[in-house]
C-alpha cells in the first residue's frame, strides 16, 4: 500500500514541478501575447492568462473568480481525500488511482496560479513580469490569473459561404490555449471514461447494496423486537 502511495505522490510531484516550472519561465521570459513558434505554424508557445477554468474558459466577474478559486480548493481537498482513501484499499486498480492522481495534480497546479501568482508577480502587459516586485503583485490572494501557453492551431481555414450563421468566418482547430495542468486533468478524465467506467459503476453498485443491507438489517431488528414484545 505504501509503495503505491509513494508512486502516486511521485506522479503528482512530477506534474506539479513541470507545470509550475514552465509557468514561471513563461511569466519571467515573455510578455502577455508574445509567442514562440516551436514547429511550423501548428505548435506555438503563446502566452495568455485567464481568470477562469481550463482551456481559457472564463467565469463571470471578480466574485465569480473568487467563487471559482474557493470551489477549486474544496474540490481538490475532496479529490485528494478520495484518492488516498482508495490507495489504502488493496482492490483499487492502480491505473484507476493514476487517473485520479492526474486530475488531482492538474487541479492543484491551476490553484497555485489562482492563489499566489497575483501576489508574487507583477502584471505582464507590455513587459516581462517581475518576480516578487517591490510594489507588490498585480492582484490579491485567490485572484491570480492562470498561465496558459500551449497553442495548436492545426487547422486554419475559412468556412464556406453557404454554411448558415458561420459562413465566411475564419475557423481554427484547436483554438483553446492550455497548460500542463489542463492536459493532466483532461488525460485523467478521458482515461477514466475510456478504461474505468465500470469502476465507477461498481462503486455506485456497492454503495447501493450497502444501503439495502442496512435497511434489511434495520427491518430484521425491528421484526425481532416486535416478536419479543
Amino acid at each position: 500500500m505504501k509503495n503505491r502511495t509513494r508512486k502516486l505522490l511521485c506522479i503528482i510531484f512530477l506534474i506539479l514541478t513541470a507545470d509550475q516550472a514552465l509557468k514561471v519561465w513563461i511569466k519571467t521570459s515573455l510578455s502577455l501575447g508574445e509567442e514562440i513558434v516551436v514547429f511550423k505554424d501548428w505548435f506555438i508557445i503563446h502566452f495568455v492568462e485567464n481568470n477562469g477554468m481550463a482551456f481559457g474558459f472564463e467565469f463571470a466577474g471578480e466574485y465569480g473568480k473568487l467563487f471559482l478559486s474557493i470551489f477549486r480548493i474544496v474540490a481538490v481537498i475532496a479529490i485528494g481525500w478520495y484518492l488516498f482513501r482508495l490507495a489504502r484499499i488493496k482492490e483499487s486498480p492502480f491505473g484507476f488511482l493514476v487517473c485520479i492522481a492526474l486530475i488531482f495534480a492538474g487541479a492543484v497546479g491551476n490553484i497555485i496560479d489562482s492563489l499566489f501568482y497575483g501576489i508574487i508577480f507583477s502584471d505582464s502587459y507590455g513587459r516581462v513580469a517581475e518576480f516578487m516586485p517591490a510594489n507588490g503583485g498585480y492582484s490579491s490572494l485567490l485572484h491570480g490569473r492562470v498561465v496558459d501557453m500551449f497553442y495548436f492551431p492545426i487547422i486554419q481555414t475559412t468556412l464556406p459561404q453557404w454554411l448558415p450563421i458561420w459562413g465566411g468566418n475564419n475557423f481554427t482547430f484547436f483554438r483553446p490555449v492550455f497548460n500542463i495542468a489542463d492536459s493532466s486533468i483532461t488525460v485523467g478524465i478521458f482515461s477514466l471514461i475510456l478504461f474505468y467506467r465500470k469502476q465507477f459503476n461498481s462503486l455506485g453498485k456497492d454503495k447501493h447494496e450497502e444501503e439495502i443491507d442496512e435497511i434489511e438489517e434495520f427491518d430484521g431488528s425491528s421484526e425481532n423486537a416486535t416478536l419479543e414484545n
